[in-house]
């Protein structure tokens, strides 16, 4: 889409007398993204399936907001751009993602009272808002996987280099799975990874975006998100400060260093040529420390 023909559609969306500067946003935008001034956001949706997850996302992030007290952006407008594809434009949340601020123990207490919430939000209540329930994970077959991962890993003396120091010891051994959840699942944001969490320059947290793969799930989804996100002692305290036991919480962990042992060995094999590599290191180093 070109940029003029979006800034046509967001002018009519928030009712403005001409149209507003846009900006694409370069990353992850794939050119359906646009800063609208510095006031907001606009996206849009690529065909009839990403619309239907997009007016899932703003009916859920409502809830979220009704329920607890979580920073998440709000839509201001909405439209369609092509048959059976639509848009909306966001507010645009302050603060610097995760992935360049550090998080602050006040920002720890919020992630905790996030947790808290996402527990707490009836799961009923969830699924009649379009929100999907994951398949239960495989923790055996998972852990297999990233076992077989981190052995190739192992004899590539690059592969566990990191910018400053080791990702891992290289003869540090895969930790084995952990028993499954006997626990009904939760909501869950699903995609907690650094640059979905904004904080302010204080370390508090100043916005959580992208809800579009919020999923009724193991609660451990999201602390495994964490831990790649703010490093694993911070993820297991903001998952104990939620009241989650020790068993949760290390289902999270091994969450977190099974996928990312394999993210790292899809992109070195070139499987996924796409993510940088310098994050998938980064967060590595994070689930292993």
């Amino acid at each position: 889409m070109k940029t003029a023909d979006a800034a046509q559609l967001v002018q009519a969306a928030l009712g403005l007398a001409e149209p507003p500067v846009l900006r694409p946003v370069e990353e992850g935008g794939e050119h359906l993204t646009w800063w609208v001034g510095d006031a907001y956001v606009a996206r849009f949706a690529p065909d009839p399936a990403a619309t239907a997850r997009q007016r899932r996302e703003v009916a859920l992030r409502n809830a979220v907001r009704k329920r607890m007290d979580a920073p998440v952006p709000e839509s201001v407008g909405a439209g369609m751009w092509a048959p059976g594809c639509g848009f909306t434009v966001d507010v645009l949340l302050p603060g610097a993602s995760a992935e360049n601020r550090p998080l602050s123990a006040a920002g720890e207490a919020q992630l905790a009272a996030l947790l808290r919430g996402l527990r707490e939000f009836p799961a009923a209540e969830a699924a009649a808002l379009g929100v999907p329930r994951a398949e239960p994970l495989r923790w055996d077959e998972l852990t297999r996987e990233a076992q077989a991962a981190w052995t190739r890993l192992q004899a590539d003396p690059d592969a566990l280099a990191g910018e400053d120091r080791p990702l891992a010891r290289p003869d540090q051994p895969f930790p084995a799975p952990p028993a499954p959840s006997t626990s009904p699942p939760v909501l869950a944001h699903a995609d907690l990874k650094g640059e979905h969490l904004l904080l302010h320059p204080d370390g508090t947290l100043s916005g959580v975006l992208d809800w579009t793969d919020a999923e009724l799930a193991d609660p451990a989804r999201d602390i495994a998100g964490l831990a790649i996100s703010v490093g694993s002692p911070a993820a297991s305290r903001i998952a104990a400060a939620a009241g989650y036991d020790a068993a949760t919480a290390a289902r999270g962990m091994h969450l977190a260093r099974c996928e990312s042992v394999l993210r790292l060995d899809d992109r070195l094999r070139g499987t996924d040529p796409d993510s940088p590599l310098w994050l998938l290191r980064r967060q590595l180093l994070r689930a292993w420390r």
